[in-house]
């Protein structure tokens, strides 16, 4: 549709209407003053800009107020159909609508009104085209985004790395920790028997010295000796059965020596003893010396260790000459073994 250019024309007059014309619309009869009359053709000039909220982008060109029937109609349309949705749903007056400032008019409103060109306009028609800085601003929130993301999985990795070596090092210092209690434990350990065994030697070492000293105090009963019987041993020889003491072989007439002082409380025959002579030592313990062949001593005598009390021989129940050596604490009737009580002494037969 071409646009309405002006043109000049010549003026307009009226015909001369009959009486019966006098319903003419707009007029009841033709009036002289009020001529001569053109026909109003409106143009760029003569239309005022819209005023208001909402105005028409300016037109390219001299057209006329509507470049396109395509638009027209749609306006059109647009009208009456807002004014009837709203007597329909409403039962009000239709309230008049304003378009919107659309900075897409100047496409699909153009010099050139052929319908091919109307429809790509009314396709983007209430679209908006991508602003740049939007897509920009996007753009930064998705890397700001990524960033975000990246920071934590590094922070979340970081902690993971960090409890691990964390527990890595808590594993390292318990297996430290163990292994200085290991050592700990058996320095103590090795101290502990150290000390023990120093206790012990030093034990050792009293008892030597106590029993030396000892030995000073008492002797052998006998030199030039073999040992043929010991304490306990059985046999039929003894009349209980077995051995009550301890026999030391020796040539006869051997010197028989007070094993320790104490006092003489019998010397004489004594049966299957032969000759015997009893030394009782100042804690009660008696000592018996029998088989002699002769006594140098008699009852109550006080004696000391290594004096002469008698000699070996073969008196009583024997097979040969030796000296029989008997020991009872405290004058009980059963003896114990005399080989211990001389090694606690410091005597060793």
């Amino acid at each position: 549709m071409a646009s309405n250019r002006p043109a000049p024309e010549a003026p307009f007059v009226p015909s001369q209407r009959s009486s019966s014309d006098s319903d003419t619309f707009g007029y009841g009869s033709y009036r002289s003053d009020e001529g001569p009359w053109e026909e109003w053709n409106p143009t760029e000039e003569s239309l005022a800009p819209a005023r208001g909220k909402h105005r028409v982008a300016k037109q390219r060109g001299g057209g006329g107020f509507a470049r396109s029937s395509t638009v027209l109609g749609v306006g059109v349309i647009a009208a009456f159909s807002a004014g009837g949705m709203a007597s329909a749903n409403t039962g009000k007056p239709p309230v008049s609508i304003s378009m919107p400032d659309l900075p897409s008019v100047g496409s699909f409103i153009s010099d050139d009104d052929s319908g091919q060109d109307a429809a790509p306009a009314l396709a983007g028609f209430g679209s908006e085209a991508p602003d740049a800085t939007d897509q920009s601003g996007a753009a930064d929130a998705g890397e700001a985004l990524r960033e975000r993301i990246m920071a934590q999985a590094e922070s979340q990795q970081t902690q993971v790395a960090d409890r691990a070596q964390a527990a890595a090092e808590a594993a390292a210092a318990k297996a430290e920790a163990a292994a200085v209690a290991k050592a700990e434990k058996a320095a103590k350990a090795e101290a502990a028997a150290a000390k023990e065994k120093a206790e012990q030697a030093a034990k050792e070492k009293a008892e030597a010295t106590r029993l030396a000293e000892l030995a000073k105090q008492y002797t052998l009963p006998t030199s030039s000796y073999t040992l043929t019987a010991t304490f306990g041993q059985a046999g039929a020889y003894w009349s209980s059965g077995y051995h009550t003491g301890l026999d030391f072989a020796a040539p006869t007439g051997t010197l028989i020596k007070a094993v320790h002082s104490g006092t003489i409380t019998e010397a004489g025959w004594a049966g299957s003893y032969g000759y015997r002579t009893i030394l009782t030592l100042d804690d009660g313990t008696e000592l018996w010396f029998c088989h002699q062949s002769s006594i140098n001593v008699s009852a109550g005598q006080k004696v000391s260790t290594g004096d002469v009390i008698g000699r070996v021989g073969a008196t009583g129940n024997v097979t040969g000459a030796h000296l029989h050596l008997e020991v009872h604490p405290d004058g009980a009737a059963n003896g114990i073994d005399p080989m211990a009580w001389l090694q606690s002494k410091g005597l060793n037969p």
